[in-house]
Order: C-alpha cells, then sequence, then structure tokens
C-alpha cells in the first residue's frame, strides 16, 4: 500500500484549513443546533490534525514529561510502529477528500 508522501501531507493540512474556515463562517447565533455544527466540525478538524501528527511524529519521547507506567509502556510500543503501518490513518483521513477537485486521481487507488 505505500506510505503517506509529502504531497498528501500538504493536501490534508489545506483540506483542514478549508473546513475549519467554513466552520468558523457559521456565524453565533440563536440557533443552538447550527452551534453544534459548528463546533462539531472545529472539534473534527482537530481531531483529524492529531491523527495526521500521531502518523508523522512518531516516534515520541517518552521522557519528554513525567507520564504513569502504563501510558509510558503504551507510548514506548507505539513507538515502534513503523511509518508503513501508521500510514493507513493518514489513508482514511484522505478519504473524505476524494470528491474534492484537487483530488490527485491516482491516488483513489490508495484509498479505496
Amino acid at each position: 500500500m505505500g506510505t503517506v508522501d509529502d504531497a498528501m501531507v500538504v493536501f490534508l493540512r489545506a483540506r483542514f484549513r478549508e473546513d475549519e474556515t467554513a466552520a468558523l463562517a457559521l456565524k453565533s447565533s440563536k440557533n443552538e443546533d447550527m452551534i453544534r455544527v459548528r463546533d462539531r466540525a472545529l472539534a473534527d478538524v482537530e481531531t483529524k490534525r492529531r491523527l495526521l501528527d500521531w502518523v508523522l511524529t512518531v516516534p515520541w519521547d517518552i521522557e519528554d514529561k513525567p507520564r504513569p507506567l502504563l501510558e509510558r509502556a503504551l507510548v514506548g510500543s507505539i513507538n515502534g510502529i513503523p511509518l508503513a503501518l501508521r500510514s493507513p490513518v493518514a489513508f482514511t483521513l484522505l478519504a473524505s477528500y476524494v470528491d474534492h477537485p484537487d483530488f490527485p486521481p491516482e491516488w483513489k487507488r490508495i484509498v479505496s
């Protein structure tokens, strides 16, 4: 299947910015449903950013801050996951933008 590449990362980060901009354009109003939709969209963007960061930044430095023993063990085991095994997370994120006009057709075989 391969690994996530720089072009995919640039594409995803641009889509995240677009989604965030669109969500922020929803003005606060007395309509509580619209407020929830806006807040959910912003939370979704933040979650996608964190997932992509996870794909790109492992291994983490487990000594960067004090952690409970179980958390240190989990982080230590996650550190051993190679990029090829983390990349499907990025491919799943890409799949949600397959209908975007800038989505390269050659990526369709990767995300389907």
